[in-house]
């Protein structure tokens, strides 16, 4: 794992990242280690904002996970949170191995104004963007498929293209496919490379 306080201090800009994003207390590092099926790979904690730079895992070759700092109500000092404010647009925007956002929002507590900035950002860029709504396991089956209609709707009345689904380490609802998700934005550049390679 390698941690980065300024974009300078990333990997190269080549080959291909999905990146991972959310609230400081929606469940975004109890995800990732879910997905990669290894305890703490990424630090979780009963208090909010442990993310405090840019985490990045190797998924093989060329191929990254990225952990963005939570956003939100984390307790860090102001000048960190205008850093990271200033820097993570600039980071969506301009990091062209980036080829997808996974976005945690806890169910109970989705589109918060912070998410809705956060989305914002990422359309603005052009990103492929997939919302998780984890701690699914949290509320019942009912209350699930309704959250996940309502938010899916809001993005469709905001002319988002943006896929939506459940997600809960408890119950591993959602986790082949945010799995599978994270796996085609790499294969896209495997499959990139074949072609050209080829021609």
């Amino acid at each position: 794992m390698l941690g980065a306080h300024r974009l300078d201090q990333l990997p190269p800009d080549q080959g291909r990242e999905v990146a991972i994003a959310g609230r400081s207390n929606a469940g975004k590092s109890t995800a990732i280690n879910t997905l990669f099926q290894i305890r703490r790979l990424a630090r979780t904690s009963k208090t909010p904002g442990r993310t405090q730079q840019i985490n990045v895992f190797s998924l093989g070759g060329e191929h990254r996970l990225v952990d963005l700092p939570g956003y939100g109500y984390a307790k860090v000092s102001p000048q960190l949170r205008e850093h990271w404010a200033r820097t993570l647009p600039r980071y969506l925007a301009e990091r062209a191995s980036l080829s997808g956002v996974l976005l945690a929002m806890d169910i109970r507590h989705p589109l918060q104004e912070s998410d809705i900035d956060f989305i914002s950002w990422c359309v603005f860029g052009g990103l492929r963007l997939r919302i998780l709504l984890t701690k699914a396991d949290k509320l019942a089956r009912g209350a699930q498929k309704k959250t996940l209609a309502a938010v899916s709707a809001w993005c469709e009345e905001q002319g988002h293209s943006l896929s939506v689904q459940l997600f809960s380490s408890h119950s591993r609802d959602g986790v082949p496919e945010a799995r599978r998700w994270i796996l085609d934005r790499t294969l896209e550049e495997q499959a990139r490379r074949s072609t050209v390679a080829n021609d």
